[in-house]
């Protein structure tokens, strides 16, 4: 896990400034504590540049940016390739040779033999700049869940990427103005929607896409993984099942993806909330042997009440024979953290600051390196939009002309509603009826007509038609037939992938931790839902705490889903201004926009 750099100056114009390189490298510092290294080919047109966070090969040889000895490849990279071994070994027999132990080494030599298709071979969480000298020009790779971010801005001369938007508004020639799309996107959503970013001249290449950058320029990203193609492709491969045939298949998919999710060379813990996604993992990585190391984050607040969920917690961690720790924090911890917590949110969210502190417990207890149990519910359908999304269509997706009197009825309803309710009740007939309209219903945090009321009016229309919402969301869901699954890739496709993964990753980072997903992995999904698609109303979210040989506590399987409790957005509000008390989400979303603003 690191922060990577490059500048590609694919127009040969003034060469590349190595000043400006290690700018943008620097501004990640936290993303790479133990290393950092940079590289400028001969000619100048081209620069890499790497921050360490060391965890698969810890010596200097494993350094980046790392070439071939006849420097004809170059690449610098973060993440993890949890098959790289596998691969090794595959390269080996087709006669290539190693010098180090890490899985950096094994991408270049991976794509010696596959080029850019190399992606389809990986197993793993990846963002990567590789220069190809023969060919004359660099590839940019994310992973399929997008799970790792990468940025680029190309000015029209040259093309510059690293891990963070802000890193690169540290670079040159970077248009700074607004970008209404996302603008728009934030306040529908609580975060900005890819490809999008605050600022017009920043992309975020989309996951599971590939970018290729020569002399002629940067083409468009070539997508070599989709999440509806994956489930829609389960729907056609759903299996007939044996008695206890899907418990033994989906047990082993589990441990499969445990597994792999554990290769590290130091040690690998576990974000251990009471929750059956995280005690399941817990439960899983403890059957690999070794002393497994958990953590708990507990608030001072609930310490004894019926919402602490550390107790349970505990209970886990001592059947599974952790080492546990739980980490007390209270609001004070929240306030003295707020200024850095809100400088570190890479993109604006309304979300990430339980990530922020979770993983700040687990680095203050000496870890590098947690699994979390992100992705359970997108998967297994644990949020109630596996609920309420299809029982809206069913109810209003066949009556005709339902949009148009609903759009009617909202002009009339929509400033009484507002008063007693959330604004969306106001909605419900005008996009209740289509998938993509439920969906914003059920996760947007504004609606498309409120949108002027709360952000510049001419910002905010040009943002909803470039957006083309419902058309994007539509698409997500086309082709896939069972209400279960296209739930799966709305929430998948849109909310993991916009908000979660990437909160994840800027918090974890403040702290130099390492966070993996074992259930955001692209082959236990393709393992997973075709089982799902062969019973989808027979594997419930329960079923994967079932898998473990050693039974999880009987509290763990009856416990209800439960959010993060802790007001801390109040609490961080609270501290910067009385004008945002009191108006809750929303309140929050308004005070993180006009921070950004302040950049």
């Amino acid at each position: 896990m690191c922060g990577i750099a490059s500048i590609f100056n694919y127009r040969g114009g003034a060469p590349v400034e190595l000043e400006e390189l290690v700018r943008i490298r620097d501004g990640m510092d936290c993303r790479g504590p133990d290393g950092h290294g940079e590289w400028v080919s001969d000619d100048r047109r081209v620069a890499l540049a790497h921050r360490r966070l060391a965890i698969i090969d810890l010596s200097d040889l494993a350094a980046q940016p790392m070439s071939t000895p006849d420097g004809a490849l170059v690449i610098t990279f973060n993440g993890e390739i949890y098959n790289f071994r596998a691969l090794r070994d595959r390269l080996e027999r087709r006669g290539h040779s190693f010098t180090t132990q890490s899985d950096t080494e094994v991408l270049l030599h991976l794509y010696m033999e596959h080029g850019a298709d190399m992606v389809h071979e990986l197993r793993g969480m990846f963002a990567f700049a590789l220069f190809d000298a023969r060919r004359g020009g660099v590839l940019l790779a994310r992973d399929h869940f997008g799970i790792k971010p990468l940025y680029y801005a190309d000015d029209g001369a040259t093309v510059r990427a690293a891990s963070e938007v802000r890193a690169l508004l540290r670079g040159s020639g970077v248009d700074r103005s607004a970008e209404p799309a996302a603008h728009a996107g934030f306040f529908l959503w609580g975060h900005v929607p890819e490809p999008y970013t605050m600022y017009r001249g920043i992309r975020a290449l989309p996951a599971g896409s590939t970018m290729w950058i020569d002399a002629a320029g940067a083409s468009a990203p070539v997508k070599y993984a989709d999440v509806t193609a994956l489930l829609r492709n389960a729907e056609e491969r759903a299996p007939r099942l044996h008695p206890g045939e899907l418990e033994q298949r989906l047990g082993d998919a589990l441990r499969d993806t445990v597994r792999h999710h554990l290769v590290a060379d130091v040690p690998v813990g576990v974000f251990l909330s009471a929750g059956i996604d995280s005690s399941t993992l817990t439960a899983l990585a403890s059957e690999n042997g070794g002393t497994l190391k958990t953590v708990t984050l507990g608030f001072t607040e609930f310490r004894g009440t019926a919402f602490d969920e550390t107790p349970l917690a505990e209970e886990v961690a001592r059947s599974c024979g952790a080492d546990h720790q739980t980490v007390w924090i209270g609001s004070t911890d929240f306030k003295e953290q707020s200024n850095r917590l809100l400088e570190r949110m890479d993109q604006p969210s309304v979300d990430g600051v339980n990530s922020y502190f979770v993983a700040r417990a687990a680095a203050k207890t000496g870890l590098k390196v947690a699994l979390s149990g992100l992705g359970g519910d997108e998967l297994f359908g644990g949020y109630p939009s596996f609920r309420d999304v299809p029982r809206l269509v069913r109810a209003l997706g066949g009556v005709p002309g339902t949009e148009t009197v609903g759009r009617g009825l909202r002009f009339i309803a929509a400033p009484i509603v507002g008063q007693l309710t959330s604004p969306k009740y106001a909605s419900v007939l005008e996009y209740g009826g289509t998938w993509g309209g439920a969906y914003l219903l059920r996760r947007g945090m504004y609606m498309p007509w409120e949108l002027p009321d709360v952000m510049d009016a001419d910002l905010a229309r040009e943002g909803w038609r470039e957006l083309q919402q419902f058309a994007r969301l539509d698409a997500i869901v086309d082709g896939i037939e069972a209400p279960r699954l296209k739930v799966s890739a709305l929430e998948a496709s849109w909310y993991m992938r916009n908000q979660l993964l990437r909160d994840t990753d800027w918090a974890s980072m403040s702290h130099s931790l390492e966070v993996r997903v074992p259930l955001v992995d692209w082959t236990f999904w393709r393992a997973v839902a075709p089982l799902i698609a062969a019973c989808p109303g027979s594997l419930p979210k329960r079923a994967i705490a079932e898998t473990p040989r050693r039974p999880l506590p009987a509290a763990v399987l009856s416990r209800p889903k439960t959010g993060f409790e802790i007001p801390t957005r109040e609490w961080l509000v609270g501290e910067h201004g009385a004008k945002y008390a009191g108006r809750g989400l929303r309140g929050w979303a308004r005070f993180v926009y006009d921070r950004f603003a302040q950049r």
